[in-house]
């Protein structure tokens, strides 16, 4: 009875063994043709900035899972050199095709423009409140402070509103430690009739840069501002009008010429 029960455990731990070692052979099996199926991509050697054109040696391949998709990569280092980084990348990231500029677009600022766009840099004479943080890739709206020709006042604007900020000065990308930077000039991202707007508003007056979130895609419609409606702010007084009574003659004050009698004496004579 024991040798039975015996014999029975021994096959029953034959079977299991064979089971998981089976098991195991398969797993290996399987990742082992998953790496036989990996593709090669191409991929940064070390990081790059944006603005920069991509050398041979800046590159290099890696593998990458056959059953995970990878829209817009390469497999040809010969198709990513000679194009400009649109945004920087770190070391060991494959190089996507949004990532890099359109062929032949050129370098530098005209690489980062898309199609039917334009670029246009302004002078402003502050950036309200948070000076030196308006970084490329923030948002702003575009102010006007100008005096209107139907009325004495001073009156600002908002000319635009969300728009992109290309580059900060000469620079085109943020400080990576966030740290501020004053920029005289702020060229943005437009559209051609948006472009026509901000030529037209810097010629008319000062123009201001209010910061906005990146992620606010609301439109304010407040009109415009003028300075007899700020609090405070004292208005010209119109001189005080002459009233004509009703029916009867205007009256005015005339000065009274007192007369002035003067007597000669000469002897015993005397004249006026």
């Amino acid at each position: 009875m024991n040798r039975n029960k015996m014999a029975m455990a021994l096959c029953i731990a034959l079977v299991v063994s064979g089971l998981c070692t089976a098991l195991l052979a398969r797993q290996i099996a399987s990742k082992k043709r998953g790496i036989e199926a990996a593709h090669q991509f191409v991929a940064m050697a070390h990081p790059i900035e944006a603005g920069t054109v991509i050398k041979p040696e800046d590159l290099k391949m890696m593998e990458w899972p056959a059953n995970v998709p990878l829209p817009g990569g390469f497999t040809k280092t010969a198709d990513v050199a000679g194009r400009t980084v649109l945004d920087a990348i770190p070391q060991d990231t494959p190089v996507l095709n949004q990532y890099l500029a359109a062929k032949g677009s050129g370098v530098g600022l005209s690489a980062k423009i898309p199609d039917g766009m334009r670029a246009i840099s302004l002078k402003s004479d502050s950036v309200v409140g948070v000076s030196g943080f308006v970084f490329p890739g923030s948002h702003v709206d575009v102010l006007v402070t100008y005096r209107n020709m139907n009325s004495p006042d001073m009156v600002t604007a908002t000319v635009l509103q969300n728009v992109q900020v290309l580059a900060a000065g000469v620079k085109l990308v943020a400080d990576p430690t966030g740290a501020p930077a004053d920029a005289p000039e702020v060229t943005l991202l437009l559209s051609p009739e948006d472009a026509e707007k901000a030529v037209l508003a810097s010629s008319q007056g000062s123009i201001h840069f209010v910061l906005r979130n990146g992620s606010d895609s609301t439109t304010a419609t407040s009109a415009p501002v003028q300075l007899s409606s700020l609090g405070g702010v004292a208005t010209n007084v119109a001189p005080a009008s002459v009233t004509k009574v009703k029916g009867g003659p205007i009256h005015r004050s005339v000065p009274v010429v007192r007369s002035v009698s003067i007597e000669t004496v000469m002897g015993d004579k005397s004249g006026n």
